[in-house]
């Protein structure tokens, strides 16, 4: 019985084995994508201790003395904070409810045209701008949209109309941020969807049609509940990010006139932790959004199973 109930280990690692040696070359490929994110994403990690020092650079992360949660006493104290996290979600918010539909409308759109040249033509219009550096994408604004030399408000005038301030005042500067960001990603969505589209039996489009049905009934029925999966994936990674912004888009697109607004967490943390050396405060900042930005995500994914087991949509 002994002898029996060893060989069943031995017989798991022999076959374990027989499969490391088959395919030890898509092995090798995953250990270059494990060393990324564990270099990049899992070492830094150990950093966050500074949030709890009083970390001073010429002393080193563990010479530096304890000071518990001092440092976030301090800053949920700060009028500052309140309005970058504030920012953060707003400007998160407005592009979840506006940016978010776009591609999904694109790539139905686009799945409906029957000409394919055209239909390749506008896919590709519409990813060129998601290669472009938001540093271009910024001066590119600031030559189209400034209030004195840009050339759109120069068209303006020249038909009497006045100027529009577009990056200087603060309910302007938000739809400029809403309406450049969704040109810049909604093309790549679209893609994203359009691959997913690809995974719908075709023979359902002509059933429904043989049913009668018409193409609004077809897209709602068939279309949608196809792409069903990988909108819940992507609404759930972009609630995950709703405490997290991307540092490049409101740096590039921020001046001082709407710093009211523009101002977001990932700013925040640059002008006060490089720019100001307050690294102990950058440090503690980050990790408070990080652990925000998982509790969205557990939360999304949680209600989104939820909504998947009562079969809604």
């Amino acid at each position: 019985m002994a002898i029996a109930a060893g060989g069943k280990p031995r017989e798991a690692i022999r076959r374990r084995s027989a499969w490391l040696y088959r395919d030890w070359q898509l092995y090798v490929l995953v250990l270059l994508p494990l060393l990324y994110f564990f270099v990049f994403k899992y070492g830094p990690m150990f950093g966050i201790i500074i949030a709890f020092k009083d970390y001073n650079i010429f002393q080193g992360i563990w010479a530096s003395p304890w000071i518990g949660f001092e440092t976030f006493r301090e800053i949920f104290a700060m009028d500052a904070f309140y309005n970058a996290l504030r920012n953060t979600f707003v400007l998160n918010l407005l592009d979840l409810l506006i940016g978010f539909p776009i591609p999904i409308i694109l790539a139905i759109l686009l799945n409906e045209l029957r000409i394919q040249w055209f239909k390749k033509g506008v896919q590709t219009i519409l990813y060129l701008p998601h290669f472009i550096s938001w540093v271009i994408i910024g001066g590119m604004a600031l030559q189209l949209l400034a209030t004195n030399t840009g050339i759109v408000n120069n068209v303006l005038r020249s038909f009497g109309l006045k100027a529009i301030p577009f990056l200087t005042e603060p309910l302007y500067w938000i739809g400029t941020y809403l309406g450049i960001g969704i040109w810049q990603s909604a093309g790549w969505g679209t893609i994203i969807y359009l691959a997913a589209l690809t995974g719908i039996n075709k023979d359902l489009y002509e059933a429904a049609e043989v049913d009668g049905a018409g193409r609004l009934r077809k897209i709602w029925h068939i279309t949608l509940p196809g792409m069903k999966p990988t909108i819940i994936i992507l609404l759930i990674i972009n609630i995950g990010h709703m405490a997290s912004i991307g540092f490049d888009r409101p740096y590039v697109l921020s001046n001082p006139h709407v710093t009211d607004v523009s101002e977001v967490i990932s700013t925040y943390v640059y002008k006060i932790g490089i720019q100001s050396a307050r690294y102990t405060i950058a440090t503690a900042i980050g990790l408070f959004q990080a652990v925000v930005g998982l509790i969205f995500l557990l939360s999304a994914d949680y209600i989104s199973r939820k909504i998947n087991d009562q079969g809604i949509w």
